[in-house]
């Protein structure tokens, strides 16, 4: 299943990849939703994974994105922030209080 993100609410860089390389943005959305029918795994939790792995990257931008997904996919603010304090044991104090920051870009919209 295809994100039901709204391409006009997608950050303006992302907008403009779209625009400008259509079949490679529809190609990367059916990867990803290819992705998620592939497991048991609903899609609230497959994006909370997202987040979290965007997180252990420490991609602000895959940060921000999955935040959205997550909250689109159901979400709880709570279960959001609660996706960055599992991390501090694994990436450390410093960097998940930076991806809470990025986080919170989001949810305080």
């Amino acid at each position: 299943m295809a994100s039901k993100t709204p391409k006009r609410g997608m950050p303006r860089r992302y907008r403009k990849f779209a625009d400008d390389f259509p079949a490679v943005a529809k190609a990367l959305e059916q990867l990803g939703a290819a992705a998620t029918a592939a497991g048991p795994l609903d899609r609230k939790r497959a994006e909370l994974i997202r987040l979290g792995i965007a997180i252990g990257a420490r991609e602000e931008g895959a940060v921000h994105s999955h935040t959205r997904r997550a909250l689109e996919a159901g979400a709880t603010a709570s279960e959001i922030r609660h996706t960055v304090i599992l991390s501090i044991a694994t990436i450390g104090f410093p960097n998940a209080m930076a991806a809470m920051s990025w986080v919170e870009d989001i949810l305080e919209k």
